[in-house]
């Protein structure tokens, strides 16, 4: 008589984004048999691409999403490297960002200046660097340079009283934070440690163009791991800045893939497919629930023309956004996760992306783009962002050729109020498109309008996880619970934080072996 093998364990992937797929490659390669389930018409989420005509019948494809990758950690050049696509990595040029600023006093313009090339969200490691004297002004450097007092064996209340400026609170007063898991923002130590002129001149427009957040509200923990740490350690929050960076890989602090970041998404799904897993887009899941007998679970997922299927199997990872990932989790917490707690869907975002024909942008006059501070009236300049793709990207530059230009710039933010007049996601495409060329010309000073060879526009309604304190309190009751749940996880950016470095990592951790 000959033993039946065992039947593999089975697994359901809500979600065909890049945590989705991740998941899914990391339970098919393990022996699961897996089912990926998206309710989009495709997959890849915020890594996907769109295509742009360009003159006498050629494309050019480019990102609709992410489009590029941190270093710090080796977390995507690992997945990269493992799908084949290493020798695909390029640096982006080393031009630098740009701020746009408020006028500096006065009868000045509005204003735009050179990112600090050494700082983190913003915040300068280098207190002497040009570039910082002439984003701040005198009075907010000197305030700034309060934050090196705290150097060992330097008292910052002996050198007080021969200040007119306050000096940064005790380093006591961070230590006991750390000891305590006392939620701390971004803004409280930056304000306390700098001053407001470095708030609000350099880091309010990098935490609203890259989080969409306040940094009041940000937390710090969050998105810059490690730096309250620094801060202790070095006594000093340039100090702490610098140690970070120098502690990082050399080089650029993102990377991307010649060709864009969708060829990840596509390779991996790619890999899915090839590995057995069965995927299932234009399908929803509905509700999940325990199932009758055993450790397994229940999904209804959508068939046909309004029909359900029930689906039970072994594993279920939820990988959506955090709203409906709620929605499938709360009902079977048993009240630990409350409808009250539910995240946010955010205000969303709208990305327009233009293919300018404009020699005056062969120089690069704002390196690899800007960031616009949240201080500029949106009558003034509507966008949180430029980036000038074809100049931070070699390889597009190139397949452009001659005097054209790929400019994206960003609209939304977390911060605006239901009914702020700044446009963003809910703004008419035609209006939306005739804003950023207007905006493209005032930030980089080049009339870019006459030249349009093409565009388009994505939305993303929750493409960014609010990265408060409250938030953080809230992802770690959510993974408490969870961590009691057989067989039942959920990753993805609201749970991991924003950018793919964190998305990979947390995944990576929470699904495989």
């Amino acid at each position: 008589m000959t033993s039946q093998p065992a039947a593999s364990p089975t697994a359901l992937v809500v979600g065909g984004g890049v945590s989705g797929l991740l998941s899914a490659w990391e339970l098919v390669r393990v022996g699961y048999e897996v089912t990926l389930v998206e309710a989009g018409g495709s997959l890849g989420g915020c890594v996907a691409p769109r295509t742009v005509a360009l003159p006498a019948g050629r494309e050019l494809i480019l990102d609709a999403g992410a489009e590029s990758f941190a270093v710090r950690t080796p977390a995507v050049r690992d997945l990269v490297e493992e799908l084949g696509l290493g020798e695909a990595v390029v640096a982006p040029h080393p031009g630098g960002s740009w701020l746009y600023l408020p006028p500096s006093g006065p009868g000045h313009d509005h204003r735009a200046v050179p990112a600090p090339h050494l700082g983190i969200l913003g915040i300068p490691g280098d207190l002497d660097a040009p570039e910082v004297a002439e984003a701040l002004g005198v009075d907010a450097l000197e305030r700034a340079r309060r934050d090196l007092d705290d150097s060992p064996g330097h008292s910052a209340e002996a050198t007080s009283a021969t200040h007119s400026m306050p000096a940064p609170s005790s380093l006591d007063t961070w230590r006991q934070a750390i000891a305590e898991g006392t939620p701390v923002t971004v803004g409280a130590v930056v304000r306390d440690r700098m001053g407001e002129g470095v708030l609000q001149t350099l880091v309010a427009p990098v935490v609203a163009g890259v989080h969409s957040a306040d940094p009041d509200t940000l937390d710090l923990r969050t998105v810059a791991p490690g730096l309250l740490e620094a801060l202790v350690a070095e006594g000093s929050l340039a100090r702490a800045v610098t140690a970070r960076r120098a502690a990082a890989p050399p080089g650029a602090v993102v990377a991307s893939l010649r060709g864009g970041m969708h060829t990840l998404t596509a390779a991996l799904a790619g890999e899915v497919l090839r590995a057995g897993a069965r995927v299932l887009t234009g399908t929803r899941a509905v509700t999940l629930a325990h199932a009758t007998a055993g450790h397994r679970w229940t999904v209804e997922v959508t068939v046909g023309a309004g029909g359900t299927e029930a689906v039970t199997v072994d594993r279920v990872v939820v990988a959506t956004d955090g709203p409906r990932a709620w929605d499938l989790l709360s009902p079977v917490s048993g009240g630990a996760l409350s409808a009250a707690d539910r995240p946010q869907e955010g205000a969303g975002v709208a990305l327009v992306t233009l293919v300018v024909d404009a020699p005056g942008l062969d120089a690069n006059p704002r390196g690899t783009g800007l960031l616009v501070s949240p201080a500029v009236p949106s009558d003034v300049v509507g966008a949180k962002a430029l980036t000038h793709v074809s100049a931070k990207w070699d390889w597009a530059r190139q397949e452009l050729g001659g005097h054209r230009h790929v400019l994206r710039l960003s609209y939304g933010r977390v911060t605006d109020a239901p009914d702020s007049a700044a446009p963003g996601y809910r703004t008419p495409e035609e209006d939306l498109r005739a804003r950023a060329l207007a905006d493209a010309t005032a930030l980089t000073g080049v009339d870019v309008a006459a030249g349009l060879v093409d565009s388009f526009v994505v939305r993303w309604k929750s493409a960014l996880p609010a990265a408060t304190t409250d938030h953080r309190t809230r992802v770690e009751s959510v993974r408490t619970w969870l961590g009691d749940q057989s067989g039942l996880d959920a990753v993805g950016a609201w749970l991991a934080g924003t950018g793919l470095a964190a998305i990979v990592a947390d995944t990576r951790r929470r699904i495989a072996p």
